[in-house]
C-alpha cells in the first residue's frame, strides 16, 4: 500500500513517510493509493463483534500488506482498549458514543492509534520528532495524552486563546513533560495556518523534523474508518444506515466516506455543521468559499477552511454531482443546538454535548434526502466537556468523571504567541 497526495504533484509515499511528513511535499494531504472493498463475507462476519475485533479486521485490510498481522493486532489492542457502544435513542435512531477513551472525545481513536503506529514503525533518523497539532477543542488533549512520554517525540499543541472550554484547555495544558502548549491570540484557522506554514518553512525544514497529528495526518484518519464499520455491524438488522456526522475540519466525515468505499452499507451521510457552513454551501452551489470562522457553542466545529475537504474532493474526483448522491449538508445555529440539548434530554433523558446535538439535528434532513431507516448520530464528546453550554439547558449539573478531576487542580504550562509564522518558528527553534 502506498499513499498519494491530493495535490497530485508528489510521488507516492510509504506509510512511514506519510506519517512523519503529515503533509505531502506539494502541500496536499495523503490518501491510500487505492481503496479496495472488503470481502462482503468478512463484513458480514463482524456483526455483533466488539470494537476491538472490528478494528483488527479493518486495520488488517488497510495495512496488512505493510505490518504483520500479530503486530497490527497488538497496535490495535494497545490503542483502542475501550468500547464504542451503539445505543438506541428512539424511533430507529441510534447514538454512536465515541467518547469512552481516556480524554472522553472521539479523537482518542485516531490519536492513540497514530501514536502506537509511530512507535511501532520508529524512525530511520536519530533526530527527535516534533508533532505539531492545532486544536479547536478535543484534538489537543487526545494528541497530548496519546504522545505523552513517548521517547524521541516532542508534542506542540496550538490552541486559540479563549476559544476552547476551560475543561478542554486543562486537559492538555497541565501535562508538562514532552508536551508544549502555545496559546495563540487568534482563531483555530490561525492555528491551522501556522501549522501549515511551519511545514513549508525552509528555515525549519533544515533543523527541525516535523510531523502533524491533526486529521491532516493519514495516521489519524485511517482508524476513524473503524467505527463506521463497527456501527453498521452493531445494528439489530442488516441494513443501510444514515450517518449524521458533526463536521468542522471534516476528517470524521472523510473517514465515513472512505468506509463506504470499503463496502460499508449506507443510505447516505449528513455533513451536520454549525453556522460555519462552507461545505454545506458548496454542496448547494458547487462553489467553495473559505472564510473566517464564527465562534459558536460547538467550538470544535468552528472551522472556516476545513483541510479535509481536499480529501473529500479527491475521493469523488472533484465531481460534485457524484458527491451529492452520498452527502447533504445541514446547518444549525446555537439556538437550535441549545433547543436540541433540552428537547432530547426531556424526551429521552440522554444528555448531548453541543456537537452531538448538531449531529442529531442533521438526521431530519438526512431522512428527507435519503429516506427512512436506521439513522446513526455520531456523538463525539462527553457532555461534561461542554458543561457551561449543557447544564443550563438540562437544568442540572453534569457529573465530572474521576479521571478529569485531577487536571482541574493542576498547574497550567502555556506559552502565549501572536498568530504569526515567525513566532511559531522562533519557539520551535529555541525550545
Amino acid at each position: 500500500m502506498k499513499f498519494v497526495s491530493t495535490g497530485g504533484q508528489s510521488p507516492a509515499a510509504d506509510l512511514r513517510t506519510a506519517l512523519t511528513r503529515g503533509l505531502a511535499p506539494d502541500g496536499g494531504l495523503y490518501l491510500p493509493e487505492r481503496m479496495d472493498p472488503m470481502d462482503p463475507s468478512v463484513l458480514a462476519g463482524l456483526r455483533g463483534q466488539s470494537f476491538s475485533v472490528v478494528s483488527r479486521a479493518v486495520a488488517g485490510h488497510l495495512l496488512g500488506s505493510i505490518i504483520p498481522g500479530d503486530d497490527l493486532d497488538r497496535i490495535v489492542d494497545a490503542a483502542l482498549n475501550f468500547e464504542v457502544p451503539l445505543i438506541p435513542l428512539h424511533d430507529d435512531t441510534y447514538r454512536l458514543e465515541l467518547f469512552h477513551g481516556p480524554t472522553l472525545a472521539f479523537k482518542d481513536v485516531g490519536a492513540r492509534f497514530m501514536a502506537q503506529l509511530m512507535g511501532y514503525l520508529g524512525t530511520e533518523d536519530e533526530d527527535p520528532l516534533t508533532i505539531l497539532a492545532a486544536t479547536s477543542g478535543d484534538t489537543g488533549s487526545a494528541v497530548a495524552q496519546a504522545f505523552l512520554g513517548v521517547p524521541g517525540i516532542r508534542t506542540v499543541i496550538l490552541f486559540p486563546k479563549g476559544k476552547v472550554t476551560p475543561l478542554q484547555e486543562r486537559q492538555f495544558t497541565t501535562l508538562g513533560g514532552n508536551v508544549r502548549v502555545l496559546d495563540v491570540n487568534g482563531t483555530f484557522d490561525d492555528c491551522q495556518r501556522l501549522v501549515k506554514s511551519a511545514f513549508a518553512d525552509p528555515l525549519l525544514s533544515d533543523t527541525v523534523r516535523l510531523s502533524s497529528a491533526n486529521s491532516i495526518n493519514i495516521g489519524r484518519l485511517l482508524p476513524q474508518i473503524f467505527y463506521y464499520v463497527h456501527a453498521a455491524a452493531q445494528l439489530p438488522r442488516a441494513s443501510a444506515p444514515l450517518f449524521s456526522v458533526p463536521s468542522g475540519n471534516f476528517g470524521n466525515l472523510t473517514a465515513g466516506l472512505m468506509a463506504k468505499k470499503l463496502g460499508v452499507a449506507s443510505r447516505g451521510f449528513v455533513a451536520a455543521t454549525n453556522v460555519n457552513d462552507v461545505v454545506p454551501e458548496y454542496l448547494q452551489t458547487a462553489v467553495f468559499r473559505p472564510r473566517a470562522s464564527i465562534p459558536t457553542i460547538s467550538n470544535a466545529m468552528d472551522v472556516g477552511d476545513p483541510s479535509n475537504f481536499a480529501r473529500i474532493l479527491a475521493l469523488y474526483d472533484g465531481d460534485v454531482d457524484r458527491l451529492r448522491k452520498d452527502l447533504i449538508g445541514s446547518v444549525h445555529d446555537d439556538d437550535e443546538t441549545r433547543g436540541c440539548i433540552a428537547g432530547v434530554y426531556e424526551r429521552t433523558g440522554c444528555v448531548l454535548d453541543p456537537h452531538s446535538a448538531v449531529s442529531y439535528l442533521g438526521v431530519e434532513a438526512g431522512r428527507r434526502a435519503f429516506g427512512e431507516g436506521p439513522s446513526v448520530v455520531l456523538c463525539t464528546a462527553h457532555p461534561v466537556k461542554f458543561r457551561e453550554a449543557v447544564e443550563p439547558e438540562i437544568g442540572s449539573e453534569v457529573p465530572v468523571p474521576e479521571r478529569l478531576e485531577a487536571c482541574l487542580q493542576a498547574e497550567r504550562h502555556v506559552t502565549p504567541i501572536p498568530p504569526e509564522p515567525s513566532a511559531l518558528r522562533d519557539f520551535l527553534l529555541s525550545d
